[in-house]
């Protein structure tokens, strides 16, 4: 089994394509939205330029108003989330197949962008029977995942920078989950996100709540944090959580929820119920949501 090259992205903070080897596939990265210093033209489509002829195909299912540029280059595989809730499920055989050889795929760094770059090493075939199921559930935070997703998801909360873990994880879904000594490894990890979650909690007290959006504020400085669970404890108080620190003002609301983030907040694309953008933008940010002037967004 040829095992590519694996390298890690966002869609804020893309590899240099020069730095990456021969044919690439982009799996589960998003087209810059505009928010956060990043946005298609000054990201995205530069990266596309620089890969030519490289790039051997980019799949990914996030919003984005760009999508339509595309639809006519076979090697862009684009959907919404409404249509896929996580991206190993578009990482097909008959897709692996008519990509031809790829010398590397750059992948998101979370469990659903590991889990693709780990099913297209198989050949489209899923690491464990039920992956694409537990990315689904990951991905949307709607159901339960497995006990063994459930690891890899927390080692990964618990180290968000840790590039070495991410490769051993895609290495370990390769392997097809057998090696013992490996899955002792991430469960070690899984294991610290703890004192990140009673940090989120602790937080969680401070959410003040006006027209069904709550908000807190991240005091500078604070021991770290989840949160991914922070903002799920606002969504058990309110429609939307919204999470002001000193790197990010990250807004979400539940997959079910109806609601359109992009659409409130004048975004580009990414995900409809989770944005991210720089912190300065939070008296724009509050008053698109109703939760400032006092109007329901």
């Amino acid at each position: 089994m040829a095992f590519p090259k694996i390298v890690f992205g966002t869609p804020r903070k893309l590899p240099k394509a020069k730095n990456l080897d021969g044919r690439v596939a982009v799996l589960d990265i998003a087209f810059a939205a505009g928010a956060g210093g990043a946005s298609f033209e000054t990201t995205t489509k530069p990266f596309i330029h620089a890969l030519g002829e490289r790039l051997a195909i980019w799949v990914d299912h996030h919003d984005h108003e760009m999508h339509a540029a595309y639809a006519n280059d076979p090697r862009f595989v684009l959907r919404t989330k409404a249509q896929h809730g996580a991206c190993p499920e578009m990482v097909t055989v008959e897709r692996v197949a008519q990509a031809g050889v790829v010398n590397t795929i750059c992948c998101h760094t979370d469990f659903d962008g590991l889990c693709s770059a780990a099913k297209w090493i198989l050949g489209g075939i899923e690491p464990y029977q039920g992956a694409d199921a537990d990315a689904r559930a990951i991905d949307t935070r709607m159901g339960r995942p497995s006990a063994r997703a459930n690891v890899i998801d927390r080692a990964l909360r618990a180290r968000p920078r840790d590039d070495a873990l991410r490769g051993l994880i895609v290495k370990f879904l390769v392997d097809r989950c057998e090696d013992v000594a490996v899955y002792k490894t991430i469960e070690s990890a899984s294991e610290l996100l703890r004192a990140r979650e009673d940090s989120a909690r602790e937080l969680s007290h401070h959410y003040e709540i006006r027209n069904d959006v709550a908000f807190v504020r991240v005091p500078p400085r604070s021991a770290p944090y989840d949160k991914t669970v922070l903002l799920m404890l606002g969504q058990e108080r309110a429609r939307i959580s919204v999470v002001l620190d000193e790197q990010a003002l990250t807004v979400a609301a539940r997959f079910d929820s109806g609601v359109d983030l992009l659409r409130c907040l004048g975004l580009a694309g990414g995900m409809p119920t989770v944005v991210s953008v720089e912190p300065k933008e939070l008296d724009e940010v509050l008053r698109k949501l109703g939760y400032a002037d006092g109007t329901s967004a």
